[in-house]
């Protein structure tokens, strides 16, 4: 095969114009260019391409076969090109990403929404799971980026801080008198706890916060959605773990409580997490910057809601 694929577009602009002149002018180079390229494909394949006269350049047999194949790979290179300029301009694509299903309800959704409505050609593409399950998904390759409750501690991953969250426990009428006043963390873990399954970061963060303060704390019931967290302390299964922007509903309507304790709970931050030196699409571009408002080196995203 012939290194030089210029060659072969000089052929073939010059065989589509029957004119070296106005092929010249199609590759912007130069007449003596189109003609010293067609003289050096003709050397290379040892055929006569063109029969040259007054009226242009005509192909000769032998160009006639090459110009046929020519012109069907210069057409699936236009449109491989064309296809490209889709996805840069998001006429096309995908947007691979994961989520947990509480962070994707209350943080993640508006912003979807926004974005299929501003985009609508570009398939959306999202895994539920747990914080360890996403980041499994990016290592290897089924999404881009991840929307994870923090910390986070891999070296391979890019974290990008977005909004900060504070978790607590809630409780229906029926623990309502624990509500009235801060109570210590050793009481409230003699109530029945209703907290995430063990391998969610929620679950981890409140059991290492609860030994921080040299309580252990255990579950009675174990959950991994968010909304059955909500719905069992409504019904008064017990008291849950939830993040507090997550209920504001609830709190407001008097369907849940809070339950304060007198050691408070730490403030915790979600963020996006993508793969160290890989590229982002298009699509997840322009979705982390106009629509979440996260960029490297940019610490805060929007405000929750």
């Amino acid at each position: 095969m012939i290194a030089n694929l210029e060659l072969y577009r000089a052929f073939y602009w010059t065989a589509k114009e029957q004119n070296v002149s106005r092929a010249a002018e199609r590759l912007f180079i130069t007449q003596p260019s189109v003609s010293h390229a067609i003289k050096q494909l003709e050397s290379e394949l040892s055929v006569h391409l063109f029969h040259r006269g007054p009226k242009g350049m005509r192909l000769s047999e032998e160009g006639q076969l090459l110009y046929s194949q020519i012109e069907l790979a210069f057409q699936v290179i236009e449109s491989a090109e064309r296809q490209l300029a889709d996805i840069n301009n998001l006429l096309r694509g995908e947007l691979r990403l994961g989520s947990s299903d509480s962070l994707c309800k209350h943080y993640l959704l508006p912003s979807l929404g926004r974005f299929c409505n501003d985009y609508p050609h570009i398939r959306l593409d999202l895994v539920h799971g747990t914080t360890p399950e996403i980041i499994q998904n990016i290592k290897e390759g089924r999404i881009e980026f991840g929307i994870v409750r923090l910390p986070v501690a891999d070296s391979s991953l890019t974290i990008l801080e977005t909004i900060e969250v504070q978790d607590c426990f809630v409780a229906g009428p029926r623990y309502f008198h624990l509500t009235q006043q801060p109570i210590p963390l050793s009481e409230l873990s003699a109530n029945p706890l209703i907290l995430f399954s063990k391998n969610s970061s929620s679950r981890r963060f409140i059991q290492d916060f609860a030994l921080s303060q040299g309580v252990a704390i255990e579950p009675e019931i174990e959950l991994a959605s968010v909304d059955l967290l909500i719905e069992f302390a409504k019904a008064g299964l017990g008291i849950s773990f939830v993040t507090r922007q997550f209920v504001q509903t609830e709190l407001a309507t008097g369907k849940l409580a809070e339950v304060k304790l007198t050691e408070p709970i730490p403030q915790r931050k979600i963020g996006i997490a993508l793969l160290k030196n890989r590229r982002l699409s298009s699509a997840a571009t322009m979705f982390l910057q106009q629509y979440l408002h996260v960029e490297p080196g940019r610490k805060n995203g929007k405000p929750f809601g």
